[in-house]
């Protein structure tokens, strides 16, 4: 076995250098964006390819590292040590949806994959819309057939990197259900390639005001006659929700990650300000109270990092791990938000400032309980594990 658990020499090098990264890169870049809400710029995307950091999982026949869910979050929580959004446009590498498109040639794969894993084909996802939220099999956006194309219809809401994407990831109903209990069937995915910096042909959208994740737009969107052509539909028609859900324990680690990155940015902020704040005549890290809420947050911090250590060590042996994937999502977004909070109270008055990151960690902190299914969806797949589904419904 491993005397180091699961940190490797490999791995303590991958974190080593996302740190680098992050501290050099992207803590520079935030500290000045985030607050004037600017976009995060090309050129560090272009370095986060050169990284090697939208290639991680994939193969080496498309230039990717071939690495697993472990190294992807690793890399992910260091991101997130910096800025949350590039931690998460990791995330807009296509290549494992361009694999599944059926009607795709192997040498057009081969052409997209290798330009997602060199960050030139990033893609934003459409799946929420003004009225669904959580209950995604519930979506009524639609796609027609016309000949060899389909065409889309209605609306989609939270659809981040709509703009700067190279292409939108699109669900849609293609076929109502023949079961009103069975409304995950019909749901189709389509890949809508459009020129980065604009929306898709016959969609038009805005921006929504968010209170956090800058770096890039969340958008809202209305397709209104937007034609996608049949060959981009992603996977089998009418079964997109299926292949949706079999990707949600990377999602969920992934976002677990982000949150543990947050809360340790927040923490180091805080522990650094704890030794240079005197008040009564001693730096304020002599205070119990302070020197046991850091103490509670680090513990809390490394119990998350922990328990995301192991699910995304089960994800690459092939092992089901589904209960403790929305276990560690649930419980990292939640601590997320308790440890920035408490950095900010131990900032003081400074911490309600821009002057210190720690307001963005906590602002940040707060989406991670809300998106890639709410702490309430994650506690409803446990308890459900747990206890069998409720019969009285």
């Amino acid at each position: 076995g491993n005397p180091m658990g699961y940190m490797t020499d490999e791995r303590l090098m991958i974190k080593e250098t996302a740190a680098q990264f992050t501290d050099d890169v992207v803590i520079p870049i935030a500290n000045k964006l985030d607050p004037e809400k600017g976009m995060m710029p090309r050129e560090l995307l272009d370095q986060m390819a050169e990284m090697g950091f939208f290639g991680i999982r994939a193969p080496a026949k498309y230039g990717g590292s071939e690495m697993g869910a472990f190294e992807y979050c690793l890399i992910a929580e260091e991101l997130s040590r910096g800025w949350m959004s590039v931690a998460s446009v990791i995330a807009r590498s296509a290549y494992t949806l361009i694999e599944n498109i059926p009607g795709w040639s192997e040498a057009k794969k081969q052409d997209y994959c290798e330009r997602s894993v060199a960050g030139d084909f990033l893609v934003a996802m459409a799946l929420s819309e003004p009225n669904t939220g959580s209950d995604l099999a519930s979506i009524s956006c639609k796609a027609t057939r016309e000949g060899d194309e389909f065409v889309l219809s209605g609306s989609k809401y939270w659809c981040t990197f709509a703009d700067g994407a190279d292409a939108i990831i699109v669900y849609a109903r293609t076929a109502e259900p023949s079961n009103p209990k069975r409304r995950h069937e019909g749901i189709s995915c389509f890949l809508v390639e459009k020129p980065r910096g604009a929306l898709p042909e016959n969609c038009d959208g805005h921006s929504i005001p968010k209170i956090g994740y800058f770096g890039w737009n969340t958008y809202e969107l209305a397709f209104d006659g937007c034609r996608v052509p049949a060959e981009n539909m992603v996977g089998e028609e009418g079964k997109a929700f299926a292949s949706l859900a079999s990707g949600l324990e990377v999602a969920r680690a992934h976002t677990a990650s982000r949150s543990i990155g947050a809360a340790q940015a927040a923490l180091d902020v805080a522990i650094q300000y704890s030794h240079d704040r005197v008040q009564f005549e001693r730096p304020i890290s002599e205070f119990q109270d302070i020197r046991f809420k850091i103490a509670k947050m680090a513990s809390e911090i490394e119990a998350a990092r922990q328990l995301n250590y192991y699910v995304c060590d089960q994800i690459d042996q092939g092992g089901r791990c589904d209960k403790e994937a929305s276990m560690i999502k649930w419980y990292a977004s939640e601590m997320a938000e308790r440890v920035t909070s408490d950095a900010l109270q131990i900032l003081g008055g400074a911490g309600y400032t821009q002057h210190f990151p720690v307001e963005r960690y906590w602002r940040d902190a707060r989406l991670t309980k809300i998106f890639e299914g709410t702490s309430e969806i994650q506690l409803r797949i446990i308890s459900d594990q747990i206890l069998g589904k409720p019969k009285f419904s």
